[in-house]
């Protein structure tokens, strides 16, 4: 199949929309202020880009969302990278929400649909993802918060920790997805017996817990809650029991697609705040551009940037076609074209690359800038902080990416957990 680069009438209305909207809301002065004042994220925020419609986009338009495909979605978290490079914006409007809020929509039954999702949709209410545990994030296998049936109810008890939104979900209303085992441990296969379900955030039995000091991203706060005999009615359960771990590993998959658009912004971003500056400060009577050492690593940053931009979109492009063939919005046969595990590898690629050319180029740019880059009169040092939080784990940690790519190169045989 061929990728066509060229954008269509309807992607250009609705990235115009969304950057006209941040050229008047996400200013560098409010992103500024979002950053040094702290979570909880602006709900005013929030709102005004649900009624763009482009929070969770790609959830089905019978379902209360656009319709809109994961390429166009894509382009979106550019712009939303692009006017936020702290990336709060982009991590909990884009990559929780909309990654998350798809996939959600797409297991959940119409109570979890109705009561949770279209509210979310609509700004009024916080969705997101509660994976990770006090044991570790990345190995979704090795959870150990486990659910017992109770008649037509399930008993689940637990910890969830490192968690985009508490303070948000427990101040607007909400809940997550979680994890929890249903089964015994199988030896070899560890990844069985776990079941999703949706954990409403006021749900009798969960204590939140006083928020993280995160060193970036401030606006949106990181937290962590515990679940003791929480009872959730079996409608509560996403998808089938005993299959959380596949349809968690495709969360994952359109959640990182998110990050690695926004970097994609954060980039750009960063290139256009350099580039005036390297050209009119000067040092020993010439401009800093002026320098081999300060011009091949624009030269150098801009090449890796377009290679990132083309990968995310042929990547966002590879999903769509995915989901086409699978049936949305529930699947009802099987891809032919890519496979999931097709897709999982180039989106491992982003992923990985995306967040560590983001964190490069801001490290690079305030050596630029000098002094004047240490400051927080620039944005570069809110987006050094803020993009590491991709590098260091929000969706899977850098070198996980890079057993997944190696994974689908060599085969299941070479992966270093078996």
């Amino acid at each position: 199949m061929v990728f066509d680069f060229t954008e269509t009438e309807t992607q250009r209305l609705v990235v115009k929309s969304v950057k006209d909207w941040c050229e008047r809301n996400l200013t560098f002065e409010r992103v500024r202020e979002m950053d040094d004042k702290g979570h909880p994220f602006p709900k005013e925020i929030v709102e005004g880009l649900c009624g763009l419609r482009v929070v969770m986009g790609t959830v089905p338009a019978e379902h209360g969302g656009s319709g809109i495909d994961w390429l166009t979605q894509g382009m979106i978290a550019e712009v939303i990278g692009y006017y936020d490079p702290t990336i709060a914006t982009a991590a909990g409007l884009m990559a929780v929400e909309t990654g998350w809020g798809f996939t959600l929509d797409r297991y959940c039954n119409e109570t979890v649909r109705e009561k949770y999702i279209k509210p979310a949709i609509r700004g009024e209410k916080f969705v997101g993802i509660a994976t990770t545990e006090p044991g570790g994030g990345s190995d979704v296998a090795a959870f150990k918060s486990t659910a017992k049936k109770d008649g037509n109810e399930w008993i689940i008890n637990g910890e969830k920790t490192f968690i985009s939104g508490t303070e948000e979900c427990k101040k607007w209303g909400g809940g997550y997805w979680i994890n929890v085992r249903t089964g015994p441990i199988q030896p070899g296969a560890p990844h069985r017996n776990m079941t999703s379900f949706f954990l409403p955030i006021d749900a009798e039995g969960v204590e939140v817990q006083e928020p993280y000091r995160d060193a970036g991203r401030m606006a949106i706060s990181t937290g962590g809650f515990k679940m003791k005999d929480v009872r959730l009615p079996d409608e509560y359960k996403l998808g089938e029991e005993g299959k959380g771990f596949y349809y968690t590993m495709e969360g994952f998959d359109n959640a990182r697609m998110m990050i690695a658009a926004s970097c994609v912004g954060i980039i750009q971003r960063i290139i256009d705040e350099a580039v005036p500056y390297i050209t009119e400060r000067k040092t020993f009577g010439r401009p800093l551009a002026k320098y081999e050492a300060i011009q091949f690593e624009l030269a150098e940053l801009y090449r890796e940037m377009e290679a990132l931009k083309l990968m995310t979109r042929k990547t966002t492009w590879m999903q769509d076609i995915r989901y086409k063939e699978e049936g949305m919005p529930q699947k009802i046969s099987k891809a032919k074209t890519f496979k999931p595990t097709d897709v999982a590898g180039w989106i491992s690629m982003i992923k990985w690359k995306g967040p560590s050319l983001a964190l490069e180029a801001a490290r690079k740019a305030m050596i630029w800038f000098g002094a004047a880059g240490y400051t927080k009169e620039y944005i570069l040092e809110s987006a050094w902080r803020g993009v590491m939080s991709y590098v260091v784990g929000a969706e899977g940690g850098l070198n996980i990416q890079k057993i997944v790519v190696a994974r689908e190169l060599l085969g299941r045989d070479y992966v270093p957990y078996k």
